[in-house]
């Protein structure tokens, strides 16, 4: 193919997004919802065609049109935010699409701590002694004999102290778990993979003991949701360490900036659950309230939190398109970065 042939081909495509650059005069919602998945669809072709532009043609006319056309729309379909999403507008739906924009990297994050979860239950069930050495000495009171349904006698002050403590150590957690994904993941996984190791071989330990029932009381309540914001914190891990090593069309550093923007949000929108985890843990857990009523809780929690992901998770409407370009509308559009 010579240059122009390549450019007669694509000509008709240029000059529409052109058009769509023109019309919107720096705001993409003037376009409507269709102009708007219309703009990243050509700006994909565009980006792609500057990149094949480059290997082919360089130092030719038409690469220079296409840079600057390729740069006027990336401004639209990238950085453009013609109304900030508002605190009310993040907790109420942000915070729940952004997890359910990576449903993949979720479910690994899951599968990270789970799968090592239920195999180390099985091993410190059938080899104890070697399991308890695995065991910080904190939790080996798992192994000894404790009626079921009576609280852990903590005053209120003690409550309260160890409901702070908890929720610090839950949060700092978390954090590490967003942060590592700078590491390419490696410190993420780790604490994933140590998340479910610990709670599996405590889990076995306990069940072999003849304590399943009060270990499962004094984890449940809390645990569905503690759990499930480790694993959204995993996630976003995953997420920034997918820029770190395979940023794609992008500049790495762009990658790794757009990223840990996403990540830093989902921490903050994860922090006040984490919160009712650490208060659920320091006085609902030790009150000895039974089994039954802390898996009700427990439950209720959990379903708490991923019915508001499936709910208020939900991608916005064709209609909704139009008033409002989404941040992520790259990623809805299904736009590749161009080649730098």
């Amino acid at each position: 193919m010579n240059v122009d042939l390549f450019t007669t081909e694509r000509d008709g495509s240029w000059t529409e997004l052109e058009k769509l650059v023109a019309d919107a005069r720096g705001k993409p919602e003037r376009l409507g919802a269709a102009g708007v998945l219309r703009l990243g669809a050509l700006y994909r072709q565009a980006a792609a065609d500057l990149s094949l532009a480059r290997r082919r043609f360089p130092g030719e006319p038409v690469v220079g049109r296409l840079a600057t056309l390729v740069g006027r729309a990336r401004s639209l379909v990238y950085d453009s935010d013609p109304r900030r999403e508002t605190i009310g507008e993040f907790f109420a739906t942000g915070y729940w699409r952004r997890i359910r924009q990576r449903p993949r990297l979720l479910l690994l994050a899951a599968a990270l701590m789970f799968v090592p979860a239920v195999l180390t239950l099985v091993w410190a069930g059938r080899d104890p002694g070697a399991a308890a050495g695995l065991v910080p000495s904190a939790y080996r009171s798992v192994t000894e004999p404790h009626r079921a349904g009576h609280g852990l006698g903590l005053s209120s002050g003690t409550s309260t102290a160890l409901a702070g403590e908890i929720m610090v150590n839950n949060i700092r957690v978390t954090l590490v778990a967003f942060a590592g994904g700078i590491t390419a993941g490696v410190l993420t996984g780790a604490i994933l993979l140590f998340n479910g190791v610990l709670l599996g071989v405590v889990g076995g330990l306990a069940l072999h003991a003849g304590n399943g029932s009060r270990f499962f009381e004094l984890v449940v309540a809390h645990g569905v949701l503690e759990l499930s914001c480790i694993t959204v914190a995993g996630m976003a891990g995953l997420r920034l360490a997918g820029a770190v090593i395979a940023p794609g069309r992008r500049a790495r550093s762009e990658a790794i900036a757009a990223e840990a923007r996403q990540a830093v949000e989902l921490a903050l929108g994860t922090a006040p659950w984490l919160v009712v985890a650490g208060l659920t843990e320091g006085f609902i857990t030790p009150a000895g309230f039974g089994l039954a009523t802390n898996t009700v809780i427990g439950v209720t929690l959990g379903s708490l939190y991923w019915g508001l992901v499936v709910w208020r998770g939900r991608r916005p409407r064709p209609s909704e398109a139009g008033a409002r370009l989404e941040p992520e509308v790259g990623a809805h559009a299904g736009v590749a970065e161009p080649a730098r």
